[in-house]
């Protein structure tokens, strides 16, 4: 049964994490739209999925963003109570750290179990839904730009198509107009018309190239200003799209499952699982950390404890990528040292709160001055 401190706690504790959570989400929404608005800009897939993308991408980004908001969020509510002296007043009234931990770990609890399931669950089916769902719409023409009943200009070619009609998948063509100009070194530009009864729009093996097979039509291949064109009739015939453009910053390893890459004995498979399963203790690590950090006096500055928390989760999280990286190069064969890093940021929160909790010892009294 929780006590009324308890349940107070709790309250103001997990009121600050939320409002951290939504403030941070925001930042990381943001620098993922700017990332989708690139990759659209680039061709790795169509404007018609951005938002969808953005949102599943946002999802995969809580597994760094947790940690960090449940440390903050707490670091910020107790920060605000030791200024106004409720800590204090707590202290004195003979609340001792157990008081605080309890109402921590429960929240803790709550906060370990939600970044595990995000880190281990969430997280990497964010990321195949999404692949997935950008490898379907690169297979239609609805995707691609195209729309039945008006004409579109045809990606990357500089040209124009009009279909009178298409699949609901969009994969499908009803009868094609087709008109796109290339220039000519050695002389005047070509415009080149192609009609056709239908076609069907299809990808390379590997995904990157995208192209428009049209079957049962005529072809016209005109010189501009020369009055010598070339009509031909064909069975099928191909014109490419934009291709596919891959995105460099892609990690193979990170959109398989946690089971998969558990099962792995690719450096980076196992470098990447590291760093999942490490994500829950990074939270609670964190948590307790931010119990000494906290303390304060209500002269001190309002974020003068935030900057020095901030530092120290920088260093905290640098040390684990660099541990990060050694698996991914094949030099440590386990996270061994990844949980030994985990237990030595635990011993410095608790000698550091065990310290500010310890009873004080009192001064010797000034010796007697003789008379």
């Amino acid at each position: 049964m929780l006590s009324i401190l308890d349940r107070y706690f709790l309250r103001e504790l997990a009121q600050t994490v939320a409002a951290t959570v939504v403030v941070l989400l925001v930042v990381v929404a943001g620098s993922a739209f700017a990332r989708v608005l690139q990759q659209v800009a680039n061709g790795s897939f169509p404007a018609s999925v951005m938002f969808q993308v953005l949102g599943l991408r946002t999802l995969d980004g809580l597994t760094n963003m947790m940690p960090l908001a449940s440390f903050v969020g707490v670091l910020l509510g107790l920060g605000r109570m030791y200024r106004e002296s409720e800590m204090h007043v707590l202290s004195s009234s003979g609340m001792g750290p157990r008081g605080l931990l309890r109402p921590v770990l429960i929240l803790g609890a709550v906060l370990v179990a939600i970044t595990a399931l995000v880190s281990l669950w969430l997280g990497p089916w964010a990321v195949r839904t999404s692949d997935a769902m950008v490898a379907v719409a690169n297979r239609s023409v609805i995707a691609a730009g195209l729309d039945a009943g008006r004409f579109t200009e045809l990606p990357g070619k500089g040209g124009i198509i009009f279909v009178d009609s298409l699949s609901r998948d969009g994969s499908k063509l009803g009868r094609t107009f087709v008109a796109t100009q290339s220039d000519s070194k050695n002389g005047p530009p070509h415009l080149k018309v192609v009609s056709a009864a239908s076609g069907e729009l299809y990808q390379e093996s590997n995904g990157d190239g995208r192209f428009i097979a049209f079957k049962d039509g005529w072809q016209y291949d005109i010189p501009l200003g020369v009055n010598n064109w070339r009509q031909m009739q064909y069975q099928r015939n191909d014109t490419s799209l934009s291709n596919v453009q891959a995105d460099e910053d892609d990690d193979p390893a990170h959109s398989k499952s946690s089971w998969a890459l558990f099962q792995s004995d690719d450096p980076d498979d196992r470098a990447e699982f590291a760093w999942r399963a490490n994500a829950p203790p990074l939270t609670l690590v964190l948590l307790l950390l931010a119990l000494p950090l906290s303390r304060q006096s209500p002269r001190e500055p309002k974020y003068g404890r935030l900057l020095l928390a901030v530092v120290t989760f920088y260093l905290y999280y640098t040390l684990l990528a660099l541990g990060r990286a050694q698996i991914g190069k094949g030099h440590w064969h386990n996270e061994a040292p990844l949980w030994a890093l985990h237990a030595l940021v635990l011993a410095l929160a608790g000698w550091m709160l065990w310290k500010q909790y310890s009873p004080r010892k009192l001064r010797a009294p000034p010796p007697a001055v003789p008379a």
